[in-house]
């Protein structure tokens, strides 16, 4: 495992970031509402949700699929935010890549493989000759567990499993400081999905990677999670590590995601009952909220009334 040093700059500083869609001249929908969190170089953070709660699209705002609407975001010490410079959207582009959610739908369909992981180091000119550049496909294609006879092939032959090994190895080829997976096996049988995610922990230590880890699958994101944000209706409502999100979930939101976990034992499963959360039933106003720190972590997004409220009734799963 890689030593994180948390008490270095981080390696992605992202503060208030607001992310709104102008859907008509009298309604905006605010997919992310002025959220701020920090990733530090080597770790993997989770970020959780029901779908709808502005997960993917804190990712895509973050590479700058989008225009953020408002907020800051500093990766490696070049701020990222606002109008990019051609100097920072080439940073962007070499440093910052994605793994997207449908394995098929994100792969050109009419080129091979080798031309599909390649086309970053194209696109920057990052080889010498065709030598190198093929050696660079071939290693990282072994790397994800494929051959490099895959490379002459089409999307369209590969299986699901495979073709998410696909779009790991093009966004690795680049070798990132950051890569932002979004729902990245959330498409894939369950038994593929653990290879997967293995993969994805077995790069990170030999490649020394930082991962955002977009998912709502908590018990994976509890296998390869350092820390985890747990988001909803474009609010961060809880952050902590992966430890004190899991074993003192304070917020109550929190919980009824960590109780909707299935046991699996029938015999407890079927005495346990699940923990719902109305936001509206309870009053809760995530825009009159601040944070609230637990431990140095650990923070939930509450007024004053609702944390003492909260903090005296928090579980443990």
């Amino acid at each position: 495992m890689t030593e994180i040093n948390y008490s270095a700059e981080p390696l992605l500083h992202v503060e208030g970031l607001k992310q709104h869609f102008r859907i008509s001249r009298n309604y905006t929908t605010k997919a992310v509402d002025g959220i701020s969190f920090d990733i530090w170089e080597g770790e993997t953070y989770g970020l959780v949700g029901e779908s709808g709660s502005g997960k993917s699209t804190t990712g895509r705002s973050l590479i700058r699929l989008y225009q953020p609407t408002a907020g800051k975001i500093i990766f490696d010490g070049h701020d990222i935010s606002g109008k990019l410079s051609a100097d920072n959207e080439k940073f962007l582009r070499q440093n910052m890549q994605m793994i997207f959610q449908d394995p098929m739908a994100c792969l050109n369909p009419r080129k091979k493989v080798g031309e599909i992981i390649a086309q970053g180091l194209d696109i920057h000119h990052l080889y010498s000759s065709r030598e190198e550049r093929n050696e660079k496909v071939y290693a990282i294609l072994d790397k994800v567990g494929l051959s490099k006879e895959h490379a002459t092939r089409y999307p369209q032959q590969f299986s699901g499993g495979q073709r998410q090994r696909i779009g790991i190895a093009r966004a690795l080829i680049m070798h990132p400081k950051l890569v932002i997976a979004d729902e990245a096996i959330s498409a894939l049988d369950v038994s593929i999905q653990a290879q997967v995610v293995n993969l994805m922990r077995d790069l990170q230590d030999e490649m020394g990677i930082t991962y955002l880890f977009i998912a709502h699958d908590l018990s994976m994101v509890k296998y390869i999670s350092d820390r985890i944000g747990v988001m909803h209706l474009g609010y961060i409502v809880e952050t902590g590590t992966t430890d004190e999100i899991f074993t003192n979930p304070v917020h109550p939101y929190t919980r009824s995601l960590l109780s909707a976990i299935p046991h699996p034992n029938p015999i407890v499963e079927k005495l346990r009952t699940p923990i719902t959360y109305d936001k509206e039933k309870e009053g809760v106003d995530y825009s009159k909220g601040v944070l609230h720190k637990l431990t140095d972590t650990h923070s939930v997004l509450a007024t004053e009334d609702e944390y003492h409220k909260w903090i005296s009734g928090s579980h443990s799963y």
